[in-house]
């Protein structure tokens, strides 16, 4: 199953099928303005998931920015939005890819295979002609079994390992802004630079007017990579890394782990090297 799904594709299935939508939307800037939006205005039938409340843990010394949650409280979460272990779930943001590939990503860590990204986002569905309201559901509660898939998680040793070995066949992928890669600029956390060994693939060149590209133009994207060797995607805090780990999937690539804390917890480590370019 691709990890997209077009909004033709959903209204097509939807008549069908019971899915349960995840409403993404969210602004870094602005905690609130999801919730707000989703309020006023939803795809109907969406339940809302915050990036920071839902997806996201609580902040320490120690795994970045947007640690992962709480996995009973995320599992006791997903029951209560009526998701369960045969639910096919749909997310989707405002076009942005970010934050419903990250919910997407973390459905697959906790073992769910029936998850995917509305591609276009909430406008992409409007043009279709897709219902929305601002009502907010209620659902039976069902159940969900996590099942952890390390295969798609990073640690943070194996990317020190990367870094101290530079294994032939891995490749460790930074997905932020050049300048942000290069330590030219950084204007979010207290280092500047990247972790020694990655190559840089800004994860927006992977997204068009709201759309994911192509399976081919994904392809073209990772030319000079093997879709044979492993790659560990990173960002800032493991929010962005994740459309380029949905964008590597689709583009055929098999082994693609999400290094979580990214580049915000590797600085957490004084010892660390942090490489500059420019």
């Amino acid at each position: 199953m691709s990890f997209l799904i077009k909004p033709y594709e959903l209204l097509e299935v939807m008549k069908d099928e019971e899915i349960r939508i995840v409403d993404c939307r969210f602004k870094l800037s602005e905690p609130s303005y999801g919730r707000a939006l989703y309020n006023k205005e939803h795809i109907s039938g969406a339940v809302y998931f915050h990036l920071e409340e839902d997806m996201s843990g609580t902040v320490g010394t120690h795994d970045g920015r947007h640690p992962l949650p709480n996995l009973v409280e995320f599992k006791q979460k997903l029951e209560e939005a009526g998701i369960g272990d045969n639910t096919r779930v749909v997310a989707y943001d405002g076009g942005e890819g970010a934050f419903a590939s990250r919910f997407v990503w973390m459905l697959s860590y906790v073992g769910h295979k029936q998850v995917q990204i509305l591609n276009g986002g909430y406008f992409a569905w409007k043009r279709e002609g897709g219902k929305v309201d601002g009502e907010i559901p209620h659902y039976n509660r069902q159940t969900f079994n996590v099942h952890t898939d390390s295969t798609i998680f990073a640690t943070y040793n194996e990317v020190k390992e990367y870094v101290n070995l530079q294994p032939k066949g891995v490749t460790l992928l930074d997905s932020r802004e050049g300048r942000r890669y290069l330590g030219i600029e950084e204007p979010i956390d207290k280092v500047a630079g990247h972790i020694p060994g990655a190559i840089n693939k800004l994860w927006t060149d992977g997204i068009k007017g709201g759309s994911f590209l192509s399976a081919e133009k994904q392809r073209e994207r990772f030319a000079e990579l093997s879709n044979t060797q492993s790659v560990i995607v990173y960002c800032g805090s493991g929010v962005t890394a994740a459309p380029n780990y949905i964008a590597l999937k689709e583009a055929g690539f098999e082994q693609v782990k999400l290094y979580v804390g990214s580049f915000s917890d590797w600085i957490s480590y004084e010892e660390n090297e942090v490489a500059k370019k420019g």
